[in-house]
């Protein structure tokens, strides 16, 4: 608030440059090129768009065998709180250093492809055929096979998951419990 004289006051608000992304919509396949390259689907691309100019981070995946694509605006949310770790305290470190272990930034050039180091696609174990899969802000990159076994995984009970995960939050805000 910036006060202009008597009674009267401008109410300045600053916006962030930073682009927040909602959310990525989608799982499409794909083929990746013998020198790692993939060709982003045009639904996909068009949803990246803001993020474009700013550029990617890949990453392997914590949980999973396959890659994790971050818009650059995600990845800094991301290391804005990773900054905020003891970097005293040992485990800190060893989550920090597995965590960005085969990190790249990456562009998609000017025909809409990304190119994938060949360190990533052997973690991956990607071959010819993709998946790139909506995970909420960020697009997983698996191979084909591996993402049809993970999804199709009879071990995972996907009813009981999503009630152990989803069944206790409560939007009181948006009527829904």
């Amino acid at each position: 608030m910036v006060n202009c004289g008597k009674n009267f006051y401008i109410f300045v608000k600053t916006i962030s440059n930073t682009i927040k992304l909602n959310s990525i919509i989608g799982t499409y396949e794909c083929k990746v090129d013998a020198k790692g390259r993939l060709l982003l689907p045009a639904p996909l691309k068009k949803q990246l768009t803001a993020s474009l100019l700013d550029g990617f981070v890949l990453k392997r995946s914590v949980f999973q065998p396959c890659l994790e694509l971050y818009p650059m605006s995600e990845w800094n949310l991301m290391m804005n709180k990773i900054n905020k770790l003891n970097k005293f305290v040992k485990k800190n470190n060893d989550f920090i250093r597995r965590f960005t272990a085969g990190v790249k930034v990456v562009e998609i050039d000017a025909l809409g492809r990304l190119l994938v180091p060949k360190d990533l696609v052997a973690f991956a174990s990607i071959s010819k055929d993709l998946v790139l899969s909506s995970a909420v802000n960020i697009v997983e990159i698996w191979d084909k096979d591996l993402y049809e076994n993970f999804i199709s995984n009879d071990e995972v009970d996907f009813a009981d998951l999503a009630e152990e995960v989803m069944g206790n939050i409560n939007d009181d805000a948006n009527g829904i419990s």
